[in-house]
């Protein structure tokens, strides 16, 4: 509702500058394109080069999406660092996934001790800011595995390709709008001494 309060009416919320709102709209055009290129990838490209079943290239799109926007942040450096993380954590889930279902079926208890160790060698290996999505990649492998019993070892890997297409796209996409920005990202330098430019969208210069 709007609010009487004062001489005249008025929004209970104000409304961004034109600039930030431009600069929104356009990132979420970003996102949106990048999301859309990189379901037609995984589900169409990398179908076509093994394809388990349709749900199973379905769930991959879903897959390479969800890591698409997870790496698109407000700066290129911040989406590389995304990247990283990303690749990192489904490294681990990859590894400990792989291991298991190439010898034992889907089993509670190994549902909880594998998301577990997904945690524990994330930050055993020096990052645990990763230890959460390397949790839930391991999550959905496994259950995955149990809905698709049949070459349930082949999870993993399916797993990672679509990770890799979607972080792919991502990084692209995000250094695209670098080169695209009409200002450079601050330096450090710039930064310090606050004569930095106004913090861009994903990836933005």
């Amino acid at each position: 509702m709007m609010s009487t309060s004062g001489p005249g009416h008025s929004f209970p919320f104000a409304l961004p500058p034109w600039t930030q709102l431009r600069r929104a709209i356009a990132d979420s055009i970003v996102v949106g394109l990048s999301c859309l290129l990189t379901y037609w990838l995984a589900t169409t490209i990398l179908a076509h080069v093994y394809s388990p079943s349709v749900a199973d290239d379905e769930l991959g799109g879903l897959w390479a999406v969800i890591a698409t926007v997870f790496v698109l942040r407000e700066t290129y450096d911040k989406s590389v660092a995304a990247a990283v993380s990303r690749i990192g954590a489904t490294l681990v889930s990859f590894a400990l996934c792989l291991v298991y279902l190439a010898f034992l079926p889907f089993h509670l208890w190994g549902l909880a001790v594998l998301t577990g160790l997904s945690g524990l060698v994330a930050s055993l290996i020096g990052r645990p800011e990763d230890a959460i999505t390397a949790a839930i990649t391991t999550t959905v492998v496994l259950i995955v595995a149990e809905v698709s019993p049949h070459d349930a070892w082949q999870q993993p890997i399916l797993r990672l390709a679509d990770t890799v297409i979607g972080v792919a796209v991502g990084l692209a996409a995000a250094w695209l709008v670098r080169r695209t920005a009409r200002r450079p990202e601050p330096t450090a330098e710039a930064s310090a001494n606050g004569t930095g430019g106004p913090a861009q969208g994903p990836a933005g210069g």
